[in-house]
């Protein structure tokens, strides 16, 4: 196989790097981290900010992603790609677990939810595609908001009026969900018990991007009417499988 064009692929590199970053970097330093030639740096910057996919900040002598690079994301979206990719993991997730297995992604400070694959007998689950919910009542919410940064969940989250609960169940406030989302991340795995359904279980394990961005979470949900239900660990397995699966169609970070 023929290596790929140079040009193309140091103009892929200054895309990921500035997607990687949160704020907008001087081509200088772009030149410096990818060991580039600061000439063909400022070519390409030059190139891919004249198609959109980078944007130039005169004041500040920097660039960041272009309105260009959004859509495409948006794109992918739109054409269910992620849906698409996770069919089959959620497939084999059923068939491991018999358990309902589901996708969501965070809008928000909702989760929505994407795809779900229903078990043989499985429970009707309230989370169809379409659906948005609370994320601090749902495994998946939990589970992409542990994955964020500290002062991105605050933002979400800026006081007592941001939070829902159920039937005065649920997190109340900054410090309960930062309590909560540091146990998530201690055990990598969120769980949920009768906060979106009564007699319902779930547990969710997020899927990260390249930039370790939680680009969403998969999850398994099953009845337990017990008051503290256990979960199994082979089904835990069975879902980080299918997230480590996931991340790698993706081409996220493991």
């Amino acid at each position: 196989m023929s290596a790929p064009a140079p040009a193309a692929s140091a103009a892929l590199d200054i895309l990921e790097l500035l997607a990687s970053r949160g704020e907008p970097v001087p081509a200088t330093s772009i030149a410096r981290s990818l060991g580039l030639p600061r000439s063909s740096v400022y070519h390409l910057l030059s190139v891919l900010t004249a198609r959109g996919y980078v944007t130039h900040l005169p004041d500040e002598r920097r660039y960041g992603l272009g309105i260009a690079a959004y859509e495409l994301g948006s794109a992918f979206q739109r054409q269910e790609g992620l849906a698409r990719l996770a069919r089959l993991p959620l497939d084999r997730l059923v068939s491991a677990t018999g358990h309902n297995a589901h996708l969501a992604i965070l809008h928000g400070r909702d989760v929505l939810y994407v795809l779900e694959q229903r078990a043989p007998g499985g429970p009707h689950l309230v989370s169809d595609v379409g659906v948005r919910l609370p994320a601090t009542l749902t495994a998946t919410g939990l589970a992409l908001l542990a994955a964020l940064p500290a002062e991105q969940v605050r933002a979400l989250f800026p006081g007592a009026g941001a939070f829902v609960q159920r039937d005065g169940r649920g997190v109340a406030s900054g410090v309960a969900l930062r309590s909560q989302l540091q146990q998530v991340r201690a055990r990598g795995y969120a769980v949920e018990h009768g906060l979106v359904t009564d007699g319902l279980s779930s547990i969710a394990v997020p899927i990260r991007d390249h930039t370790d961005h939680p680009l969403a979470a998969v999850a398994v949900t099953w009845a337990d009417r017990a008051e503290d239900p256990v979960v199994d660990d082979a089904v835990v397995d069975a879902v980080q499988r299918a997230a480590t699966e996931l991340t790698r169609r993706v081409r996220g970070r493991r």
